[in-house]
């Protein structure tokens, strides 16, 4: 039986905003994440996309790996992120909106949230050049559980369809935005062809996870270098497994 992999969750990496903003623990600063990943490479894991991690997952490949995501797809994942990924071997899948490409995180800005850049098609497609990947993210970043069956079915699948056409990559991992979805969901997205999709559910990965309900570990502003080593490598995240 294969041991527990976790997925880190990532976001924007960039110097974070001033105290007070809204959801400011999601922006991890680069020089935390490059102390971050070169933890992961001393400790002797190998940092992986999910198309990389899936046969691990599946129990068909065995190592000392962990998977590496990064939501909604920021011109700073490019700029701050890909060197480091690149400098250790690591790859990782960038979650992307569709109908934002070249845009912001238009769905933050009601809740005071700075407008931050999204990559373009040709910013994906240097990222991609830098051996990286490009999952779906839905086309509008929707809550799926708020959505009508024909609007959510077409937010997941349309997704899919974009990425591939305006990349002329596979794009076969997904993620739910906010993390909130329902057994129809999950059934809409095997059938848009995606192999895996992730959660918010916080645990790493234990033999047995529906690979269309993966949960992940998220990495903070404020998550320090041994904290970042006990969700690794203990069980401090699967206790809080809901």
């Amino acid at each position: 039986m294969r041991p527990p992999i976790p997925i880190l969750t990532y976001h924007q990496v960039e110097a974070p905003p001033p105290r007070g903003t809204p959801y400011r623990s999601l922006v991890v600063s680069p020089a935390s994440f490059a102390r971050q990943m070169g933890l992961l490479k001393v400790l002797g894991y190998t940092g992986l996309s999910m198309g990389a991690l899936e046969p691990y997952l599946r129990g068909e490949k065995a190592g000392k790996v962990v998977g590496i995501t990064l939501d909604d797809g920021y011109v700073n994942n490019l700029q701050h992120a890909l060197p480091v990924l690149r400098r250790h071997g690591f790859s990782a899948t960038c979650y992307v909106v569709s109908g934002q490409l070249g845009g912001s995180n238009v769905w933050d800005h009601a809740k005071g949230i700075p407008a931050k850049p999204l990559m373009t098609a040709g910013q994906l497609r240097a990222w991609l050049a830098g051996g990286q990947e490009v999952g779906a993210h839905t086309r509008n970043h929707v809550d799926l559980t708020a959505a009508d069956m024909a609007t959510a079915r077409e937010e997941i699948a349309g997704c899919r369809r974009d990425l591939e056409d305006g990349l002329q990559a596979d794009v076969r991992h997904f993620c739910y935005p906010y993390g909130a979805y329902r057994a129809e969901h999950a059934a809409m997205v095997a059938e848009a062809g995606y192999t895996t999709a992730t959660t918010t559910q916080r645990s790493r990965s234990q033999p047995g996870d529906a690979l269309l309900e993966l949960p992940r570990v998220p990495v903070h502003h404020a998550t320090t270098l041994p904290v970042l080593w006990m969700k690794l490598a203990t069980r401090y995240e699967d206790k809080k497994r809901t």
